[in-house]
C-alpha cells in the first residue's frame, strides 16, 4: 500500500504530481523563498532544534528570505524576473538535520529518557 502511495506523490512517475511541484516552485521564485523556508519552528520544537543546530550562516538567509518575501508580500509585488530565474525553491538544508533531530528524538523515547525540550505555554 506504501509503494502505491510512494508511487502517486513521486513526480517523476505521476504528472498531476509533477504540475504541483512546478506550481510550488513558481510560488516560491516568485518570493525568493525556499521549500524548507516554510517550516515553522514555533508549530514544531524539532525544526526549532534543527535551526539552532545549523550553522549562523544558513539560519541568517533564512531570515534574509522570510524578511524579503514578507516586504515583497506586504508590497504586492514579486522579484523581478532575473532574480527569480536564480532562484533554487527545492535545494534544501534543513532535511538532513531535521531528520537527525528526529532520529535522536525517537531513540530517547525508545530508552525511557526524558525529552530534550517540552512545549510550555507562557
Amino acid at each position: 500500500m506504501s509503494s502505491l502511495v510512494q508511487s502517486l506523490l513521486d513526480p517523476k512517475r505521476n504528472w498531476l504530481a509533477a504540475q504541483h511541484m512546478k506550481s510550488i516552485a513558481r510560488r516560491l521564485r516568485h518570493y525568493g523563498l525556499r521549500y524548507d523556508d516554510l517550516y515553522d519552528p514555533y508549530y514544531d520544537l524539532d525544526v526549532k532544534e534543527a535551526l539552532n543546530r545549523l550553522p549562523k550562516e544558513v539560519v541568517d538567509a533564512r531570515h534574509q528570505r522570510l524578511k524579503r518575501a514578507m516586504d515583497l508580500s506586504m508590497k504586492h509585488e514579486y522579484l523581478p524576473d532575473d532574480l527569480q530565474a536564480m532562484q533554487t525553491p527545492f535545494r534544501g538544508y534543513l532535511q538532513d538535520m531535521l531528520a537527525l533531530v528526529k532520529k535522536e528524538r525517537a531513540e530517547r523515547e525508545a530508552l525511557g529518557g526524558l525529552p530534550l525540550y517540552q512545549r510550555t505555554i507562557p
